[in-house]
C-alpha cells in the first residue's frame, strides 16, 4: 500500500528497493550485514504474484516480496510508521513512489 506517496508495508513502515539488485534481476544482492540493516520484506510459501507485486527467492529457500521486479526491504533505523530515514542512504537506497 502507499502512504504519503511512498510504498509501505502492512504496518505503515517505509519500503525501499536496493539499486544493486538491478544487477541481479529477480534476486536479492542484500544478505549478511546488509540484511541485518535492511531486513527483507519476507513472503510466505502461500504468497503469490498480485499486480505489480511478486515473490522472489532468497538464499536459504526463503522468499521476499518484490515490486515491479525489485526486492523490497525495511530499514532498521526507521522506528515508527512514516519514518523515511533510509531514503538516499549511500545513494543506493530510495523510497518507492508508485
Amino acid at each position: 500500500k502507499t502512504e504519503n506517496g511512498v510504498l509501505v508495508d502492512s504496518k505503515g513502515m517505509t519500503l525501499y528497493p536496493f539499486d544493486k539488485d538491478k544487477e541481479t534481476p529477480g534476486k536479492s544482492a542484500c544478505s549478511g550485514q546488509c540484511a541485518e540493516n535492511w531486513p527483507p520484506l519476507m513472503a510466505t510459501a502461500e504468497d503469490k504474484k498480485s499486480g505489480d507485486y511478486d515473490v522472489v527467492k532468497r538464499d536459504g529457500d526463503q522468499s521476499q516480496w518484490a515490486y515491479k521486479g525489485q526486492p523490497l526491504y525495511l530499514f532498521k533505523k526507521d522506528s515508527k510508521p512514516g519514518d523515511m530515514t533510509g531514503d538516499g542512504v549511500k545513494d543506493v537506497w530510495h523510497v518507492i513512489k508508485p
